[in-house]
């Protein structure tokens, strides 16, 4: 028989996701037919739904905070990139339904849409031009009221806004049990990495949204990860997100 912490996480991913009615699809800015096959695997940009990541970087959000939790790694949840929330909003979901109440929910976004990329300092970016999408745009008010409509905006939840150069090196943050990234550019993914690996406990996860997706993303996992000597193994989610047990 189902559990009803398991009913309700799946119903909870099935909301953020928006399966439960559907909503337009939209690319790059372009309007789509509703796809639920495109929707279940995260390759569209919802013009609705509280998440564009689909069910199975959902499932992995639910996995590794379950399996943190279980094993009592210490630290706190974060993401870094949330658009309008969703990903951060399982995460509130899951210490709710746990009962868990000593640990924070951090969400990190410039609540303005990605910056222009610095071609100059970062090469890979020279081509990204996520910063022009104003999909892509989404204020902290809306983040907030988003938490509010499912019952999880509380003292658990904190917000940093601003560019990651400017918040992530000051950023009031421990330790971390699970740290997703979902930056896209090889700066923001880079910003994050430096700045909050460090603090990710041993035995807590990191999780890379637009690994196989995004080449300059790439680029930085595997940089960071070369300088630091990281040999921990990557593993797949799904078609383009990763992570790995540190």
């Amino acid at each position: 028989m189902t559990s009803c912490k398991d009913l309700y996480l799946g119903l909870m991913k099935a909301c953020l996701t928006n399966l439960i009615y559907g909503d337009l699809n939209m690319l790059h800015g372009r309007s789509l037919p509703y796809d639920a096959k495109v929707r279940d695997e995260g390759r569209d940009w919802p013009s609705v739904a509280h998440t564009m990541v689909g069910i199975k970087r959902l499932d992995n959000v639910q996995f590794c905070v379950e399996d943190a939790l279980a094993r009592g790694v210490s630290g706190d949840l974060m993401e870094t990139g949330v658009w309008r929330g969703g990903a951060v909003i399982l995460m509130r979901a899951i210490l709710q339904a746990h009962g868990v109440t000593d640990r924070l929910v951090w969400a990190a976004d410039s609540f303005a849409g990605l910056p222009p990329p610095n071609a100059a300092q970062y090469p890979h970016d020279a081509h990204l031009t996520f910063n022009q999408f104003k999909e892509l745009a989404v204020s902290l008010e809306e983040v907030e009221e988003n938490f509010r409509k499912y019952n999880l905006l509380d003292g658990q939840v904190r917000f940093l806004k601003g560019w990651f150069r400017d918040t992530l090196p000051s950023a009031p943050v421990e330790k971390l049990a699970v740290l997703r990234l979902d930056g896209d550019l090889y700066e923001s993914t880079m910003d994050a990495l430096v700045n909050l690996y460090p603090k990710v406990s041993p035995g807590g996860f990191v999780i890379i949204d637009d690994y196989n997706d995004i080449p300059a993303c790439r680029q930085a996992v595997t940089d960071y990860r070369s300088r630091n000597g990281i040999t921990g193994e990557i593993q797949p989610i799904d078609w383009t997100g990763v992570f790995w047990k540190k």
